[in-house]
């Protein structure tokens, strides 16, 4: 049982106190919202590069209106498809990196993945984003749209630990949140899919039929 005999406001400033450790609530944090794709897989009939499923471009919708809700400052997406359409689900205003791309892998015959790229790789080019989105939107909330390896990899850094020791793998749209400032880096939450489980906040539309082209993503914005 917690010790309350110092009195409640010394237990109030205490949770605060914590709570600032980990940059809850502290005036002038960056937050970065990492989130997978939605699905692409079920049902795929495009190998390379696959768009959205059905089951994916709802996943899409959920996400988007809770994000918007949340009016981010900008939205990154991976160049790969089933990133941007998911991107795009929130905005139509999608910066397009080439750096938020999957790990490289190849799926052995036995439907086993073989990462190509290594750890340390995928490590320093997620890092090298996440230096250029906090020095641009210092103080700001920013989506970035990316992929399962990339995005452990990131949150493993951040968590120093080592690489394989973060087990979990980020379903379709979760939401995994850094908070920064400074030198300070903080996992606030860890794959959240509260938006999949909640009845959404307004009737579903389908996405665009039209969607961006890999290139035109390059151009929505600067």
């Amino acid at each position: 049982m917690l010790a309350v005999a110092a009195g409640s406001e010394h237990l109030t400033r205490a949770m605060r106190s914590l709570e600032a450790a980990f940059l809850i609530g502290v005036e002038g944090v960056t937050e970065i919202w990492l989130v997978r794709h939605a699905d692409c897989y079920r049902d795929v009939v495009v190998a390379e590069d696959p768009p959205l499923s059905a089951v994916g471009r709802d996943q899409a919708e959920r996400l988007g209106q809770r994000v918007r809700r949340m009016k981010p400052a900008a939205v990154y997406s991976s160049p790969y498809r089933r990133a941007t359409e998911t991107a795009h689900a929130i905005t139509d205003h999608v910066r397009v990196d080439e750096r938020l791309v999957e790990m490289a892998l190849e799926i052995d015959e036995d439907g086993t993945l073989d990462f190509q790229e290594t750890p340390d790789s995928a490590v320093t080019r997620m890092r090298s984003v996440l230096d250029d989105v906090i020095r641009e939107h210092h103080g700001e909330r920013v989506v970035i749209v990316s992929h399962g390896g990339a995005i452990i990899a990131c949150l493993t850094d951040v968590m120093h630990l080592e690489p394989g020791r973060l087990r979990m793998l980020p379903y379709y749209t979760s939401i995994s949140t850094v908070r920064v400032l400074g030198d300070r880096r903080m996992v606030g939450s860890l794959g959240d899919v509260a938006h999949l489980e909640a009845p959404p906040t307004q009737p579903l539309r389908r996405l665009r039929r039209h969607l961006p082209t890999r290139g035109k993503d390059k151009t929505t914005s600067p």
